[in-house]
């Protein structure tokens, strides 16, 4: 596992054989932009960061995770929702672990299951 965004996409990029020039070229991007990023120097933009990790095949919530971030619905339900930033500052006070919020995504998966279920 990467310990940071730039480590994350730096890898990826080795993984697929890619030289820095070459997603550059990709990406339509200038080198020096992407080494800066890789080098966690800068945090892309959100398009900039969905473009990557669609070059790169990674997983965007968890690059957005790793850049510290949230895309741009997150912040604004956060903004609307109070309720939900009192049950993430819960999260953040109880200092779960990766298992335990593995679990608690499972619980929201399931849940918005059952909301996406017509009435019987």
């Amino acid at each position: 596992m990467s310990d940071s965004l730039g480590d994350a996409i730096r890898q990826a990029r080795l993984d697929k054989d890619l030289t820095l020039r070459e997603l550059a070229r990709r990406l339509n991007k200038a080198p020096s932009y992407l080494s800066d990023i890789e080098y966690d120097r800068r945090v892309p933009s959100e398009s900039v960061l969905k473009d990557i990790c669609g070059v790169l095949e990674l997983d965007f919530d968890r690059m957005l995770a790793l850049a510290g971030r949230f895309d741009e619905n997150t912040e604004q339900y956060l903004k609307q929702t109070p309720a939900a930033g009192v049950v993430f500052r819960k999260f953040s006070d109880l200092d779960l672990g990766e298992a335990e919020l593995k679990k608690v995504d499972s619980f929201i998966d399931r849940l918005g299951q059952k909301r996406e279920r017509p009435p019987e």
